[in-house]
């Protein structure tokens, strides 16, 4: 048993990149677009202990030497054993069939159609997909659903959702759904507090997505979890950014080791 242990290759995990493409002139890239990713997510999949890689998985478009022809999201999908959708820009409303109401809130269309090619792709191989803030709402518009663009001016109660001074230190409680997967990993508990820094979110489900938590008081959907054949779970707060030594917090590591699970259990097939 031991050996077995000691020779099982650890877990590939793949992080979609947040994109850049306005690059301030004083940090030299001229032109260019960057790609990356915030480290508090990386490190957050390398916590738990079970000896997970993270890669980020860069954009294959044309716009330099690489060109798409070379190389297919399906090359990193047989390499990779899950995939995580991170946080960042609003996603666009054209990817769900809407036109901006602000110009703020034109979110990003280049990012949102490569992840929404990685997030089939993974699916179709049967190997599993989280998602966390942008990432939910990604998940919700692959499905079919859309967003409000504004949950402060278009949701029905409103929604304080969004400080950005206070940033990652804004909170509000959730209520898990009876009888959910988030319930059965948090057994005996129905609400939780977490961290708050979206502004857009769920306004039409996507097929075949069950909502598995809501915030209080407003009902603005918080997670959701696909009934499809693999694993798909999006969650509205970052659990990257609560604070393990804050009790206050829902405990994220529950949650990241149900998705490293079924990346072992879908590795293992």
């Amino acid at each position: 048993m031991a050996s077995e242990v000691a020779n099982r290759k650890p877990l590939k995990i793949g992080i979609s990149p947040r994109f850049l493409h306005s690059v301030p002139p004083e940090m030299g890239f001229r032109g260019k677009t960057l790609q990356y990713l915030e480290q508090s997510i990386a490190h957050w999949l390398t916590s738990t202990g079970a000896g997970a890689l993270v890669f980020m998985i860069p954009s294959i478009a044309g716009g330099g030497v690489l060109r798409r022809g070379d190389l297919h999201v399906a090359d990193y999908v047989a390499e990779l054993d899950g995939l995580v959708l991170q946080g960042g820009a609003d996603v666009s409303p054209v990817t769900y069939g809407e036109t901006a109401g602000h110009p703020d809130w034109s979110g990003d269309r280049v990012r949102d159609t490569y992840e929404i090619d990685l997030l089939e792709e993974f699916a179709a191989a049967g190997k599993p997909v989280l998602g966390v803030c942008r990432g939910l709402q990604l998940i919700n518009v692959a499905c079919g659903g859309t967003l409000y663009q504004d949950l402060a001016l278009h949701h029905p109660k409103g929604g304080g959702h969004h400080d950005p001074v206070a940033y990652d230190r804004h909170f509000h409680e959730v209520v898990f759904t009876a009888g959910s997967g988030l319930a059965r990993l948090y057994p005996g508990t129905e609400r939780a507090r977490v961290n708050s820094i979206h502004h857009q979110g769920v306004k039409t489900l996507g097929g075949d997505l069950a909502v598995e938590a809501v915030s209080v008081p407003d009902e603005v959907i918080e997670a959701i979890r696909w009934q499809g054949a693999s694993y798909m779970v999006g969650v509205q707060w970052h659990p990257e950014f609560h604070d393990p030594a804050d009790p206050t917090l829902l405990n994220g590591d529950p949650l990241l080791r149900e998705f490293l699970h079924a990346a072992e259990q879908a590795k293992r097939r």
